[in-house]
């Protein structure tokens, strides 16, 4: 356990470190060498938990979003998690931006597009067993696909400033999309 704790501060630690560093310099020019002597640590440690630097920014996207918002009850609420993204994206727009900038729209789709396939097919599964229903699995598959390909939408160009709304909004209009679609695209499906 106590392993488990240090690799995980560790591992924190050079999240945090990226995207303080993200704040002066663009994601692509920072190097291993720049974050382990900010850091304090040696390359070995780097290279132990992860692969490179984007390997680094995955985990960071994942810890620090993605992983906390398949904690919330999705199929019941998920209003909340709705909020929490919209939070993340408004409080780490500089870091997901200079990503953004450094990689490409299609670069950060990637990043992001796994992970959000796992929140769109536990919503679709959670709103199926809530109505009782059984949806055929190559139509699931599709609606897991147009899910994830409008949230990853949304966040991109929500980030790179294309929609332009308050939070209040663009978590109300979320949310009845959401409640809306998925229940009918549901309801209709066997």
């Amino acid at each position: 356990m106590k392993h488990e704790v240090t690799s995980m501060y560790t591992k924190k630690a050079l999240s945090d470190k990226l995207k303080k560093l993200m704040e002066t310099k663009p994601f692509s020019k920072i190097t291993v060498s720049e974050l382990i002597a900010e850091c304090g640590l040696n390359r070995k440690t780097f290279y132990y938990h992860f692969q490179d630097m984007r390997d680094l920014l995955r985990w960071t996207l994942r810890e620090e979003a993605i992983d906390v918002v398949k904690h919330f009850d999705l199929a019941n609420d998920y209003e909340s998690a709705i909020i929490f993204v919209v939070e993340y994206l408004e409080q780490n727009q500089h870091m997901l931006n200079c990503v953004y900038d450094s990689v490409g729209r299609d670069e950060l789709k990637l990043y992001l597009y796994e992970d959000l396939t796992d929140i769109a097919k536990m919503i679709i599964s959670a709103g199926e067993k809530n109505m009782n229903k059984h949806i055929p699995e190559e139509y699931k598959k599709l609606l897991i696909m147009f899910y994830t390909e409008g949230i990853t939408g949304i966040i991109i160009e929500w980030l790179h400033g294309k929609i332009k709304m308050d939070k209040s909004t663009a978590v109300k209009y979320i949310s009845e999309i959401f409640r809306g679609s998925l229940t009918g695209l549901i309801e209709n499906a066997e």
